[in-house]
């Protein structure tokens, strides 16, 4: 009696639990430990009362990364910028706290129970949304969702590439093709149907199908250079830490050190931030998440252009050639 389906059966057996342990701890264990580690927050009106405001900020330690501005026209400009997610500005009727809720409704809320919890109780707090999330998507909620479903499209445009053995101009040109089409797509149904996206339609549609391609040409790159297994590693960087340490649903100064960090440097956070800029910022801070979606474009269509890799099983070997004979 063979051996092998024993081995793979077992092999199958342990693989499962593990690969459910790891996304438990990707998708789980960031949530679990949301808080605000160095959030950027603004603090403006006359230099005592700011001084004394800015050291409550500071005695939570590594918690904000404090900014002072001179007054309220400054700290807006900052939030518009999304230099800050919100700011307080000292009046002589109390504090004034300003945030965007276009930038994340969690980050709002939080401040919001951060400079009541700082004042007397008996101190009124008045709150100013300077860019709101839009009506049809007061929560973020629909934004949040549409991370998942764009890093699947990826993979799935990654992976039909591969084991459909399309190689070389033709297989870039049906990447490119087919996040053209699920940016329109997406944008019909988020812009136009929900309202959960506001801004130019056409550069958010721009930004979700360079997002769609990012992920798709990693993926059909990585299959390139390493095979089938190459599919495997384009899920678990896109799909199992991308979507969970995208910060999309938070913000990426609210996960865990350095997970908020490295979800930047994946195209799903890339994606998510580069999606609000454009969609509620007029573009604002979008620089960083351009530079990144495009260098993992950049290095998928390369890869799919010019590695060199084993044929798939739908791709039929051809058959080595027999010299001819002489004489």
């Amino acid at each position: 009696m063979s051996t092998a389906p024993n081995r793979r059966a077992v092999a199958v057996i342990l693989l499962i639990p593990l690969m459910v342990t790891l996304a438990l701890w990707a998708f789980a264990w960031p949530a679990a430990r949301i808080a605000p580690r160095d959030l950027p927050v603004g603090v403006a009106g006359p230099a005592s009362a700011a001084q004394q405001l800015q050291q409550r900020f500071d005695q939570r330690d590594g918690a904000f990364d404090v900014h002072r501005f001179d007054d309220e026209a400054d700290a807006r400009a900052a939030i518009e910028d999304r230099t800050v997610y919100g700011a307080v500005v000292v009046t002589p009727q109390g504090p004034h706290l300003l945030t965007a809720s276009a930038a994340s409704p969690v980050v709002s809320q939080l401040l919001r129970e951060a400079v009541t919890a700082s004042v007397p109780e008996d101190t009124p707090v008045r709150v100013t949304d300077v860019v709101a999330a839009p009506p049809g998507d007061p929560r973020g909620s629909a934004l949040g969702a549409s991370v998942l479903p764009l890093a699947l499209a990826g993979m799935a445009a990654g992976a039909v590439v591969t084991l459909l053995g399309l190689r070389g101009a033709r297989a870039a040109a049906t990447l490119i093709g087919a996040a053209a089409l699920v940016g329109l797509a997406a944008t019909a149904v988020a812009h136009s149907w929900l309202g959960a996206l506001t801004g130019d339609w056409w550069t958010v549609a721009g930004v979700l199908a360079l997002t769609v391609l990012a992920i798709g040409s990693a993926v059909a790159g990585l299959a390139a250079l390493f095979g089938p297994r190459g599919i495997g590693l384009g899920a678990l960087l896109m799909v199992l830490l991308g979507n969970p340490f995208s910060g999309v649903t938070s913000a990426p100064e609210l996960l865990p050190e350095p997970v908020g960090a490295i979800g930047q440097w994946l195209p799903p956070g890339a994606g998510g931030s580069l999606l609000r800029s454009v969609a509620f910022f007029d573009g604002s801070a979008a620089g960083a998440a351009v530079l990144t979606l495009s260098l993992w474009t950049l290095f998928g269509l390369a890869a799919v252009l010019f590695a060199r890799r084993a044929p798939t099983p739908a791709e039929p070997v051809e058959p080595a050639r027999e010299p001819a004979l002489t004489g």
